[in-house]
């Protein structure tokens, strides 16, 4: 009888080596976003973070802290990263769709934590989206304290991978925004996008891959000189650090009164999520540019306008509703901070929706 060779897990399909690789690979740009809130254990099971006040080591103590907390991913984005080869950027949008809508309500990134299933652990390509992803933590001004990698052949297919997102926050509870204070006639600013974002990629890849079948490597006109992928994989903007210093400046009054971050479901979908109801935001289409990447979509698709500003930010990532007297300085202040500001509508008598003119 003929002598069976043992089975191994890496034969199985799981290389525990390879994992013990892209661990070394990763340690340094994963050490480089924390700060003294951090405790650092070699091999440990956990991240450690600290909330307590010590005034040789912090600016802030937290009088009575919340603790805000939100989990997303990036959806079909991956793929587009996938087809390219290209995973330098794909983390940033990971980080943005977290701590964007964790700002939402007033709160200020603490910490980050990563998820991936891959097929395959091939250690340099999860070092980049590691990578990609501590980017995203030091623009989000949060420590990347910890996450897993899940190397499982029987789930993913070859070349595929998926990844998840964990952040948490803290916000003083007297300062906790929930939209309950808005009020009729209150300004609605808009935050420039920095294109699709990471929402309504399977519509995006149904027009430009499946019905018109470009070439992610095509440049058009209208797009300008980059490539089709290049605009596509163009990471979502992080919008945090703007935000916490906006609303630090403003330590007594509480002249930000609802925010929302723009993701699926666009404008009409988003803001009456903050809305008494009682009001509606009505928004100037035309008060804002809107980037050439959207007009692309909609013509190849082709879409409906409806369904453009149901699936897309249509250019606006982010929007802060804030009291009339202070909607100048607040304008001020963000364009100072490096966002795009635009006055883009109102607050009205209504019933808790959002009015497209």
């Amino acid at each position: 009888m003929a002598k069976t060779e043992n089975i191994t897990y890496a034969r199985s399909g799981v290389s525990i080596e390879a994992n013990d690789e892209m661990v070394e690979r990763i340690s340094r740009s994963v050490s480089a976003t924390h700060g003294p809130r951090v405790i650092g254990l070699e091999n440990s099971f956990a991240g450690l973070f600290r909330l307590d006040y010590d005034e040789k080591l912090f600016k802030k103590n937290y009088r009575s802290p919340v603790l805000v907390a939100c989990t997303d991913g990036v959806g079909t984005k991956v793929l587009i990263a996938r087809q390219l080869n290209r995973f330098d950027t794909i983390g940033i949008d990971l980080v943005a769709m977290n701590v964007n809508d964790m700002i939402v309500q007033g709160a200020e990134p603490l910490f980050f934590l990563d998820y991936l299933g891959v097929n395959k652990l091939e250690p340099a390509v999860i070092a980049s989206l590691v990578e990609s992803i501590a980017n995203g933590c030091k623009i989000a001004d949060c420590a990347l304290i910890g996450g897993e990698t899940a190397e499982m052949p029987d789930i993913y297919k070859q070349g595929d991978y998926d990844m998840a997102g964990f952040a948490v926050g803290v916000v003083e509870r007297n300062r906790i925004i929930t939209g309950a204070a808005i009020e009729i006639g209150d300004v609605v600013l808009g935050l420039a996008s920095s294109g699709v974002h990471s929402n309504g990629y399977t519509l995006v890849r149904h027009i430009c891959l499946k019905t018109n079948k470009f070439r992610l490597s095509d440049k058009f006109d209208e797009l300008g000189p980059a490539t089709l992928g290049d605009v596509l994989l163009e990471p979502t903007r992080i919008y945090s650090r703007s935000i916490v210093s906006l609303l630090a400046s403003y330590k007594k009054k509480k002249v930000v009164r609802g925010m929302a971050h723009i993701t699926g479901g666009g404008l009409v979908g988003n803001i009456p999520r903050v809305l008494p109801k009682n009001c509606d935001a009505v928004i100037k289409k035309d008060s804002w540019e809107i980037p050439a990447i959207f007009a692309f979509l909609q013509k190849h698709g082709p879409v409906e306008q409806a369904e453009m500003y149901r699936v897309f930010n249509m250019g606006i990532g982010y929007v802060l509703i804030v009291a009339p007297d202070f909607a100048d300085s607040i304008t001020d202040k963000l364009s100072r901070l490096g966002e795009k500001v635009c006055r883009i509508g109102l607050i009205a008598p209504g019933n808790g929706k959002v009015v497209l003119k």
